[in-house]
């Protein structure tokens, strides 16, 4: 059995003063701005991480920006 996954910052204010919610499993409370919320997981995606890629995590932007530099550099 693996660990809770522990919420660093309010996903709302940004506040770190976070305690687990009596609400159940996944739920939090944030003192910065008196909000509740609930924190579930998903799954993994089908497509998943496409391998070789290292900008695969870069905005669309930011990979247009860094190809352009690449082409105009040879």
């Amino acid at each position: 059995m693996s660990a809770r996954a522990v919420p660093f910052h309010c996903p709302y204010c940004g506040d770190e003063d976070l305690r687990p919610s009596e609400q159940g499993h996944g739920a939090w409370e944030c003192r910065g701005c008196n909000r509740a919320f609930q924190l579930k997981f998903l799954g993994l995606l089908a497509e998943g991480l496409r391998a070789g890629s290292p900008s695969s995590h870069a905005s669309p932007d930011l990979r247009n920006s860094q190809n352009s530099q690449a082409g105009g550099a040879s």
